[in-house]
C-alpha cells in the first residue's frame, strides 16, 4: 500500500506554482477546496479548476496560510 502526501492547504492560502499563467503571475490565491482545487490568479484575477493531484505536481512552495478559526 502506498503512502499519499497531502499538503495542508486551505480556502485563503496564498501558493507559488512551477509554470506562470499567461498573464505572466506565479501568485495565486486558494478560493477552493475538495477534489479539485481551485484558485484566483493575483495578477490579473483569473480563476481556474486543477485537480487535487495536478495541484499537487505544480506546487513550489505556499507563500501565506490563513490561520485556523477555532
Amino acid at each position: 500500500m502506498a503512502f499519499i502526501s497531502i499538503t495542508p492547504i486551505q480556502v485563503g492560502d496564498v501558493v507559488r506554482l512551477r509554470k506562470p499563467h499567461p498573464c505572466g503571475g506565479y501568485e495565486w490565491k486558494v478560493v477552493r477546496v475538495g477534489a479539485d482545487i481551485g484558485l484566483k490568479c493575483l495578477t490579473c484575477g483569473h480563476r481556474v479548476l486543477l485537480a487535487r493531484r495536478d495541484f499537487e505536481r505544480r506546487l513550489e512552495k505556499v507563500i501565506s496560510t490563513t490561520q485556523p478559526s477555532g
